[in-house]
């Protein structure tokens, strides 16, 4: 049994980001983990989160219920303080991810891949698909812990076809609709969404399990980003979740129609 650890920055990353994969992997009799680097401070906060509560733990219990819908076997978090957005005062604080001693922050990942003896780990792309500062750390922090590892997992890179979502994006457009978005506008850190379609190396087909991802979105609920995601129209949500993407330190250039973690 392949034993795959999906490592994110913030609770409800996985259920946009990974989600299909995820189900799938745990469907086709994997074993999936989910290592968290913070517990999303800076989300929205409900109006039912009660005088006093937590939204940290409000958001813990949102995780463990998506790790419910995908069959994901094990819910871990670093421990770290949501860093915010780039620029952000909150960047520099001592307890933020963003400032965490990578050999430090990657040692706690590490000691989970060894605990689960990983076959593979999944982190972001070099600048964490749109460069926040928290998922740019998941990339430096998954390709040390990686080496840090007793046994190397293979390492794989979450990530979003800007080519693919350039093509909907227009396709959108032909029909009189204004999406909003440009595929090729600066991020949070300046540089496009995601990756061009020939550095990345797997394209894994979610439709399947597509009802199941919407319900891990829907696990997090409390987030006002996931509420706009879920208001999309279920064809329309299928078109543009229903594909995940990775890319492979190494590997040569293709793309694969495949999941990589069985």
């Amino acid at each position: 049994m392949t034993t795959t650890v999906f490592f994110h920055a913030h609770p409800d990353d996985e259920a946009s980001g990974t989600a299909g994969s995820m189900a799938l992997t745990s469907r086709a009799g994997g074993r999936v983990v989910v290592v968290y680097a913070t517990h999303g401070e800076h989300g929205t906060v409900p109006d039912d989160l009660g005088e006093g509560g937590s939204l940290a733990e409000h958001r813990r219990r949102e995780a463990d219920a998506s790790a419910a819908i995908t069959g994901t076997a094990r819910v871990e978090w670093l421990g770290y303080a949501d860093s915010g957005m780039t620029g952000w005062e909150e960047n520099g604080h001592e307890s933020a991810f963003h400032s965490a001693d990578l050999d430090e922050a990657a040692g706690r990942l590490a000691a989970v891949l060894d605990e689960e003896d990983a076959d593979v780990l999944v982190g972001y792309d070099w600048h964490g698909g749109y460069g926040h500062p928290d998922h740019v750390k998941v990339h430096h922090v998954a390709h040390r812990a990686a080496a840090l590892a007793a046994r190397r997992p293979r390492l794989l890179e979450a990530t979003i076809n800007r080519d693919r979502l350039r093509e909907q994006l227009a396709a959108a457009r032909s029909l009189g609709i204004d999406p909003g978005f440009d595929a090729d506008a600066p991020m949070d850190d300046g540089n496009p969404i995601g990756l061009p379609q020939h550095e990345i190396h797997h394209a894994v087909d979610v439709t399947e399990v597509i009802d199941l991802k919407r319900a891990a979105l829907a696990a997090h609920g409390s987030q006002s980003d996931v509420q706009e995601m879920l208001a999309m129209p279920p064809e329309v949500f299928a078109e543009a979740f229903g594909v995940e993407h990775y890319a492979e330190p190494g590997r040569a250039e293709g793309m694969a129609r495949d999941l990589p973690f069985v």
